[in-house]
């Protein structure tokens, strides 16, 4: 029995349909009184019109394949250009599958799902892509100090178009995570510098906003929407900056320590009070301070400086008015010394000679001054080389004059007396004669 609806069924009811039209066409000819040339004309005609029918319906349906035959090609090759792009494997084994028993339509309708598929991957694998290449455009930018962006940004985009595969895509992820890293790095590295010239410019009194503005308006945090420069140029910038820095306060410490000691030779040249010192005692602490030390904000600043520098032209000035009584204060010093000594002050720097070399101007009042310095030096040490000596001397004459008073003691008649004060002197007495009993000892110098 045939199924309804299969080919040599429609087939059969289109041949028994057109036999009962052409009889009913035959009766109404009988009817009409057609001849037998018109009744073959006619179905020559019939027959002309049905082969044209069917003609147009095989064009069309000729048509119709070579489209489904393109559509399914376009499919196919699009197919294959998304798998090549985003590197998927496994998807052609199951197109191919009973490819050769399928028909075009089953084959359009097993491929359009896929490439649908693969076109929303496409998409999600460009977005992310696009997103991290966006990233690595930024980070490079930053970097780079935003030179060459544009040939970056094109080669990027072609770059992508044809390799969208995982494979790829973790390779732009490992290039991201680097340039991040190198990012951090280079931050780091600013904020070091940035700190160091901080710290440099604090000590130095400087304008640190300003110093690190000349190397990039991103550092100095007041532009919150510009984000810190991280380029070459930038570290370079700083390092040159840190150097200079470094450089100028190695000069002012120099500078500053020369003034230190300008300072001490003054006060202790004029005998300065701790109250005068007192002001400028932080600027002499540089003389035993190592630069690591001198971290204090300001210290090495140029009005810490200057300041400085006048109250060494100010105690310069005084020294030149002082400078005599200085002078004459040395030589009183050095004579006391050596009256102790029992020593000849030197001549040559009495009192009348410095103040006739001093006035005259022959003699510089700072040489004349180290001259007296130096005889006292030699006069100090000239007592201490006496010293036993001149115990020895100072113990005899004390028992000289205990022993004068002593004879002048037992030659009073009286001394036996019950007057106010006989019990004292007979007890000098007794302590004179014990004394005047040790002057042999006394008097037997070493040789």
């Amino acid at each position: 029995m045939m199924a309804i609806g299969s080919p040599t069924f429609t087939s059969v009811r289109t041949s028994t349909t057109c036999n009962a039209l052409l009889r009913e066409l035959q009766q109404i000819w009988n009817e009409i009184g057609e001849s037998e040339t018109e009744r073959d004309s006619m179905l020559i005609d019939l027959e002309r019109e049905c082969l044209e029918v069917y003609r147009r319906k095989v064009e069309d349906a000729a048509n119709s394949k070579a489209r489904l035959h393109h559509s399914v090609a376009a499919k196919e090759a699009e197919l294959a250009t998304l798998m090549a792009a985003l590197g998927e494997l496994n998807i052609r084994p199951m197109v191919q599958k009973d490819k050769k028993a399928m028909s075009l339509k089953e084959k359009l309708a097993s491929v359009t799902p896929l490439v649908e598929d693969l076109r929303k991957k496409k998409e999600e694998r460009m977005k992310q892509f696009d997103d991290i290449r966006a990233q690595i455009e930024k980070i490079g930018g930053e970097i780079s100090g935003y030179s060459n962006l544009n040939d970056s940004l094109m080669s990027n985009k072609s770059l992508d178009e044809h390799d969208l595969s995982l494979r790829r895509l973790n390779e732009y992820q490992i290039h991201l995570r680097s340039l991040q890293k190198e990012k951090s790095d280079r931050l780091n590295k600013v904020f070091e510098c940035v700190n160091e010239v901080h710290s440099l410019c604090s000590v130095l009194g400087l304008d640190f906003d300003r110093t690190v503005s000349e190397v990039h308006p991103s550092l100095h945090g007041v532009n919150h929407e510009q984000s810190t420069n991280i380029s070459n140029t930038t570290l370079e910038g700083l390092e040159q900056t840190i150097l200079k820095l470094k450089s100028e306060r190695k000069a002012r410490i120099r500078k500053l320590k020369d003034i230190g000691a300008s300072l001490c030779e003054l006060w202790n040249l004029m005998d300065s009070s701790k109250s005068d010192k007192n002001e400028f005692s932080r600027i002499t602490s540089i003389l035993v301070s190592s630069e690591s030390e001198i971290v204090e904000p300001g210290f090495l600043s140029m009005e810490t400086i200057n300041k400085a520098s006048k109250e060494v032209e100010r105690l310069t000035k005084l020294k030149a008015s002082r400078m005599k009584e200085l002078v004459m204060k040395k030589r009183v010093e050095l004579e006391e010394i050596c009256k102790m000594a029992h020593i000849e002050p030197d001549t040559s720097t009495s009192a009348e000679k410095s103040t006739a070399l001093i006035d005259s101007g022959l003699v510089d009042p700072g040489e004349l001054l180290a001259s007296i310095d130096a005889q006292i030096t030699k006069a100090k040490e000239q007592s201490m080389s006496r010293k036993e000596i001149m115990d020895r001397l100072d113990r005899w004459l004390l028992a000289c004059e205990e022993e004068n008073w002593l004879e002048d003691y037992e030659l009073d008649h009286n001394r036996y007396s019950a007057g106010r004060g006989a019990h004292i002197n007979l007890k000098r007495a007794e302590k004179a004669r014990i004394t005047v009993n040790k002057i042999p000892g006394i008097i037997i110098l070493n040789n």
